[in-house]
């Protein structure tokens, strides 16, 4: 079964591979795998249930021929329990093959969903940067939902009505197979404008869903921005703007159903005209005494749940378009490569034992808008340097390079000789810890966010990092201690709490390497000094990276680096830059302390 499946799916790629629909479809396939003994089963009862639609038309013949004409009820009298039988017994089928159908799906659906999560963790910091809340929930949950569940529940019923048309076809061949080339016709003719539809309604319900992620980006942000919203009144600007959002969708949901809708009425249109050349052709015959009544009627019974789903393929085959360009757009993100990841040869983090280097290292978020204009520089091992500069100078683009989160392309970036490009992305973030100016907690316990510095760590390491970062007697005055709820994003937590949890934090990865990220400069006076103490439990016996608005909290830095508009305009100690006539530092300095 397991070669047979990878048969088909390298067959699809190998025949089909400059096909978007077909290629979408072979990345999908691997997932059906560990359940495809049940995929296949769910899909194989949609053969029965479909063919079992012609025995009530079967049935009608004897039925008309018997009892209507010729009076009799001796011979018949078992069709109305074998109709009942048939009925319940495709049923049975039906609700066996849903159910299969949708827990192949829902698993499908989470595994998929897990790689796509996966794949999310994966990209870089940029790339985030780039996205809103609500593309990211459109494009890594909701269209797993629909490509896997809709491609299932979607094929089944394909399945089913094609051999439901193939067995109420053999009954109007049966009948009479003058009266089923004149359906089979009719019926093909119903058939080609659906052929069209995916390519009609593609580009508009792309947009739409991208018009749907913005809906979802704004309900992120009234859950987010609330204390904005109310603070500065903007009820009603935030209601215009989500007025104007949800009426674009409607508008493109309208574009969609004008593309769509018209399917429905003009398969009626054709299905009349089916059924119209029947009944004056079957009337013909049965004048002729070339039909009986009983295949006249079996004939058209058959016919008519022939063409009674044709006139609802408008709707199937948008949703199966819906389908597909969901499974396009998951594709996209399954094969999107992080811009962040190991180069072949990749090796662990050396034992760090002399310095770091940055080698003229040269930086753009944008084409042509450099951060860093050559930025080279020494840290010793257990030195601690403090870089401090205008706002947008490049501080934080320095220290984001360090876990590499993003790529050095222009100059270096060294580790005792070994650039940064050359080691493991994991090992590299390993041995660097980073407290950032608004540490995120997750939801869950204050426990559960300290240890993710260490999720390995025992009681008496937590509680040492807990003590370590001035926590222990905010924890012991809450009920639950430790395992006190803090809310989504440590709602219930001031902003002094939060740090000393990202500090504890920190403590427990007990990396050599640490970065500050301006970690107290959006704390009030006391705050800021419980969390320095805190900090300065961490620095110890570590290289530190602290960049500061507050220049009382680094002059005791070993050294202390300068960065404006990208370059490095002064290194020193405290005391060397404050000697500098008219230096930048010492004017920093004197602006803070003089105010």
């Amino acid at each position: 079964m397991v070669m047979l499946f990878d048969k088909i799916k390298n067959g699809i790629k190998e025949k089909y591979k400059d096909n978007e629909n077909y290629h979408s479809l072979s990345v999908i396939l691997p997932y059906f795998k560990p359940y495809i003994k049940r995929a296949i089963l769910a899909l194989g009862l949609a053969i029965p249930i479909g063919a079992l639609d012609a025995v009530i038309a079967l049935s009608l013949k004897p039925y008309m021929d018997i009892v209507m004409m010729e009076k009799q009820m001796q011979s018949t009298w078992y069709l109305p329990i074998l109709i009942v039988l048939f009925t319940s017994f495709q049923g049975g089928l039906n609700y066996l093959a849903t159910y299969m159908n949708d827990w192949v799906g829902g698993k499908v659906t989470n595994d998929l969903k897990i790689s796509l999560y996966t794949k999310l963790m994966r990209q870089a910091p940029g790339f985030f940067e780039k996205q809103t809340s609500g593309k990211i929930l459109k494009a890594y949950n909701n269209d797993a939902e629909k490509s896997c569940a809709g491609l299932l529940s979607n094929l089944k019923t394909v399945i089913s009505r094609f051999f439901s048309s193939i067995s109420l076809v053999g009954v109007l061949f049966y009948n009479s197979w003058q009266l089923a080339i004149i359906a089979v016709i009719v019926l093909t003719c119903a058939m080609v404008p659906l052929l069209k539809i995916k390519s009609t309604i593609k580009d508009i319900y792309n947009k739409s869903e991208g018009e749907n992620a913005k809906v979802l980006t704004t309900y992120n942000e009234a859950f987010s921005g609330n204390k904005v919203i109310s603070g500065y009144n903007l009820y009603d600007l935030k209601q215009k703007q989500f007025k104007k959002l949800v009426t674009t969708v409607f508008g493109l949901k309208m574009k969609i159903t004008q593309h769509v809708s018209w399917l429905s009425p003009l398969m009626h249109v054709i299905v009349s005209v089916g059924i119209a050349l029947v009944i004056g052709l079957g009337s013909y015959f049965i004048v002729r005494g070339q039909l009986s009544a009983g295949q006249f009627v079996s004939f058209i019974t058959a016919l008519i749940m022939l063409y009674t789903p044709i006139k609802g393929l408008g709707n199937n085959a948008k949703n199966m378009s819906t389908c597909l360009c969901a499974m396009e757009r998951v594709v996209s993100k399954l094969e999107k490569i992080p811009s962040i990841k190991d180069k072949e040869g990749a090796v662990d983090f050396p034992d760090f034992k002399d310095k770091i280097e940055f080698k003229n290292i040269k930086f753009s978020y944008v084409k042509g808008k450099r951060v860093l204009n050559g930025i080279s520089l020494e840290v010793k091992k257990g030195e601690t340097i403090a870089f401090v500069g205008n706002s947008g100078g490049g501080k934080s683009t320095i220290v984001n390079l360090l876990p590499r989160f993003y790529n050095v392309k222009n100059g270096d970036l060294t580790f005792d000789g070994i650039s940064v490009n050359d080691i493991k992305v994991d090992s590299l973030r390993q041995n660097i810890a980073v407290v950032f100016q608004d540490n995120f907690l997750f939801e869950g316990t204050i426990r559960e966010n300290i240890l993710l510095g260490n999720l390995n760590a025992s009681e008496e390491q937590v509680l040492k990092a807990v003590k370590e970062s001035y926590l222990e007697e905010f924890v012991n005055s809450l009920e639950k201690g430790l395992d006190t709820q803090i809310g989504e994003r440590g709602m219930l937590l001031s902003g002094g709490q939060k740090q000393r949890i990202g500090i504890a934090r920190a403590f427990l990865k007990n990396a050599p390497i640490l970065v500050l990220d301006e970690a107290t400069s959006a704390l009030d006076n006391q705050s800021e000094y419980i969390v320095q103490q805190a900090i300065e439990n961490l620095m110890k016996d570590r290289t530190v990276f602290v960049i500061a608005h507050r220049l009382s909290t680094i002059q005791n830095a070993d050294r202390i680096a300068v960065i404006n508009h990208g370059n490095l305009t002064e290194l020193g100690t405290h005391e060397e830059l404050m000697n500098i006539p008219n230096g930048e530092y010492k004017r920093l300095y004197e602006m803070q302390f003089n105010h």
